[in-house]
């Protein structure tokens, strides 16, 4: 049987910790959609401003907004509906989201 995921879901929010947030007053939050042979899929949220976060080993792709993330070695991605990354355990990097940012991740 086939199950249609709801990636228009409400996700609920929350203020990121201050001291990760370098600009802006950013909140994001993340919806777990389903688990598929212990990999969770879900839906994740970050509204405009600039923060730096640790990454776990993640696929994403860009379903709304606009931004960049910035990886440690320099490397910049240009975030936008249908670009699809890839994230490494481990990784430090710089979201700057310019338009509510909403992705389908796999973790």
């Amino acid at each position: 049987m086939f199950r249609v995921l709801d990636v228009d879901a409400a996700v609920p929010t929350a203020p990121l910790d201050p001291a990760t947030v370098l600009a802006g007053a950013p909140a994001a939050g993340s919806r777990a959609l389903a688990a598929v042979s212990g990999v969770e899929v879900g839906v994740w949220e970050m509204s405009p401003g600039t923060a730096t976060d640790v990454e776990v080993d993640e696929v994403f792709v860009v379903l709304s907004g606009s931004g960049t993330v910035t990886f440690e070695d320099g490397e910049r991605v240009d975030l936008a509906p249908g670009t699809v990354v890839r994230l490494r355990s481990g990784e430090h990097t710089t979201w700057v989201v310019h338009e509510t940012l909403r992705k389908i991740y796999v973790a």
